[in-house]
């Protein structure tokens, strides 16, 4: 698979890929690589492209140093594209084209290559030309707005819902061109807009407004936070129609769903505020988050603590499950990362390896050992600057 991506999005799609077995060659700009070398938090004191972002993002990956605007890059990349299976890139586009790495010029090299794009708005359309953050796509798509509640004005978020979606959707896409492949022979051209991925994320307000109903913002109908103890406690009281008679029982007060202001899914959503202080009252008895968890839990309601990240990292769930790994860093011996977020016959997937270390320093085992190119080739792109090793 050969990777052009950088960031976020394309990183995590081709982890996953990495984590399920793929060889992943990662295209990075000679000197500076990826720009999430240099982000939170750097692994080496004195060094500034050890990122564990980075490391997490690309676990498992090749790195080839290569200039892709130097004109003796264009033949290299069509060699290793004869030797890819999947190429994925997330440039804004037509800098592709530019740079001749585009569908159109790989798949004349590989006609049977599944190649995608990723990007803030997709490959057509009036803004395709926009460059993109997810902090971006979050206000474009309408999230900022809905997720702005009761607070003065909208605020960012911390999760970067729009990449790792885009991402993720990416991964799925792939995989299904990759079957069409085995079963036709046939590549794919695929294109994904990161604002596309965040907007049918949304479950209740674009249904609601395309036919003519209301947007439905925060804070939601039918979730509670409450805090108990100086803990928070979330709790979900819609969802299934089974949920709510299950709490109301466990309250006492099972005639509340006779009552008219509640007896109904839309008469709930009327009288939403009535409904939910008589539950907050009701968690007051609860002396600590964990005592009304058990409680909750027992009686089928859904209920979680609110964690912080420093908790989360010690859960047992997730200990149990292996979801935090150890991989190889020269520098620091390991460095513990997430693993991919499913699980193969009952097995978590283990990273394939480490992140690149340094920009380029699979450089001159991919050009010759893969492609073919003998040392003097390789040392007649280094003389050019077209490449760079560290």
């Amino acid at each position: 698979m050969l990777d052009l991506t950088r960031v976020l999005a394309g990183p995590y799609c081709t982890r996953l890929l990495a984590d399920l077995g793929a060889r992943v060659i990662k295209i990075e700009r000679p000197g500076t690589g990826d720009e999430m070398r240099r982000g939170m938090l750097q692994l080496e004191e004195g060094r500034d492209d050890q990122s564990t972002y980075f490391v997490r993002c690309n676990a498992g990956k090749e790195s080839v140093a290569l200039d892709l605007a130097h004109p003796a890059a264009q033949a290299v990349v069509l060699d290793l594209a004869r030797h890819a299976d999947v190429v994925v890139e997330n440039f804004v586009p037509d800098v592709t084209t530019r740079l001749g790495c585009d569908y159109k010029t790989l798949v004349a090299a590989k006609p049977d290559l599944v190649y995608c794009s990723i990007s803030g708005y997709g490959q057509t359309g009036p803004w395709r030309l926009r460059p993109a953050f997810a902090h971006l796509i979050n206000a474009a798509s309408g999230m900022m707005r809905l997720e702005q509640g009761l607070d003065p004005a909208p605020r960012s978020a911390n999760l970067q819902a729009a990449d790792v979606l885009a991402g993720t959707h990416a991964f799925g896409a792939i995989l299904a061109a990759l079957w069409r492949r085995a079963r036709t022979g046939e590549g794919a051209n695929l294109d994904v807009s990161m604002l596309e991925t965040l907007v049918a994320a949304d479950d209740v307000t674009y249904p609601s407004v395309l036919n003519g109903g209301p947007e439905h913002g925060a804070p939601r109908m039918g979730m509670i936070v409450k805090e108990i103890g100086g803990r928070h406690l979330a709790l979900q009281t819609g969802g299934a129609p089974e949920i709510l008679p299950r709490l109301t029982s466990l309250m006492g007060c099972s005639e509340l769903l006779r009552d008219s202001r509640f007896s109904t899914p839309a008469a709930r959503r009327d009288h939403w505020p009535e409904l939910r202080d008589l539950i907050v009252e009701w968690l007051d008895r609860f002396a600590t988050v964990d005592e009304a968890v058990h409680a909750l839990t027992e009686a089928r309601v859904p209920s979680a603590p609110v964690l912080t990240p420093t908790e989360v990292i010690t859960l047992p769930h997730l200990e149990a499950r292996g979801f935090f790994v150890g991989i190889p860093h020269p520098g620091r011996g390991e460095v513990r990362v997430p693993r991919s977020p499913f699980q193969l016959d009952g097995c978590p997937l283990e990273p394939r390896g480490g992140a690149p270390y340094r920009v380029g320093e699979h450089t001159r085992k991919v050009l010759e050992g893969l492609l073919g190119y003998d040392h003097a080739h390789v040392d007649d792109l280094l003389a050019q600057q077209a490449i760079a090793v560290p």
